[in-house]
């Protein structure tokens, strides 16, 4: 891209926002002495104006292949803009006060492409680093909680039959069922989440002319006299418990 005076003159003057402006003295080239100028630095260049109302620049400094000093002079905050070769120039500039010194040395420093270029360097490798992350290559996921297994009553695999009915009380290698509490009126969820006692198995009548149920169940009707005592007294114990619960919760 070509550049004239023209361009650069818009460019100094255009509403393009600024990186850093306001006064700073100047050291002329063949007088030392220091003259009051109004800087605006966009970009890589610096522009230098004689008024702040100018309408065209006095000059412009490519800030390229160039180092940004504190240097010693007759003028307080003085720093130097300094350029590699022996028959470069060397700007001599000088801030009003502490901190405008220090935000000029900032930011003339950070203005070359060499500096953007170094930062978007360590970018990209900050940003190729966590790509691949700690696992190498794989950002790492956080690993979902272990899930205890739930512990369920082992059944048998075939439940031994006494009077041609299961019996669950009997059955090897299984803990006994708990008592069933007293059935209570329930509504909603309740009712539908509390689960219901198994049912008691069908009595069944035994004839002496059934040679099945004398074969499978031992001791014949003895057999089924005692089961049959012993499930009615159960029947009638839940039964007492029940009415009593429902004569108690009545208003």
């Amino acid at each position: 891209m070509k550049l004239n005076e023209r361009s650069l003159a818009f460019y100094a003057t255009c509403d393009s926002p600024a990186d850093n402006a306001g006064f700073l003295y100047k050291r002329g080239e063949r007088h030392t002495a220091y003259h009051r100028r109004w800087f605006v630095l966009k970009g890589n260049m610096l522009f230098y104006f004689e008024e702040r109302e100018s309408r065209e620049p006095v000059g412009v400094i490519v800030l390229e292949g160039c180092t940004v000093e504190l240097c010693d002079s007759g003028e307080e905050f003085a720093f130097a803009i300094r350029f590699g070769g022996a028959k470069s120039r060397t700007y001599v500039l000088a801030a009003e006060s502490q901190a405008a010194m220090e935000a000029w040395v900032k930011s003339l420093s950070r203005a070359s492409f060499d500096y953007m270029r170094l930062v978007v360097r360590e970018l990209e490798k900050q940003l190729v680093e966590m790509q691949r992350g700690p696992a190498g290559g794989r950002s790492a996921k956080p690993a979902a909680p272990e899930r205890s297994p739930e512990r369920r009553p082992a059944l048998p695999g075939a439940l031994p039959k006494e009077n041609g009915c299961a019996v669950w009380n009997n059955a090897q290698g299984t803990d006994p069922p708990p008592r069933a509490a007293a059935p209570r009126r329930a509504s909603g969820c309740d009712a539908e989440a509390s689960p219901r006692p198994p049912p008691v198995p069908p009595r069944r009548r035994a004839s002496s002319g059934d040679p099945a149920v004398v074969a499978e169940s031992p001791g014949g009707t003895s057999a089924f006299s005692r089961l049959h005592e012993r499930y009615g007294r159960e029947v009638a114990r839940l039964r007492r418990e029940w009415l009593e619960r429902r004569q108690g919760q009545q208003p």
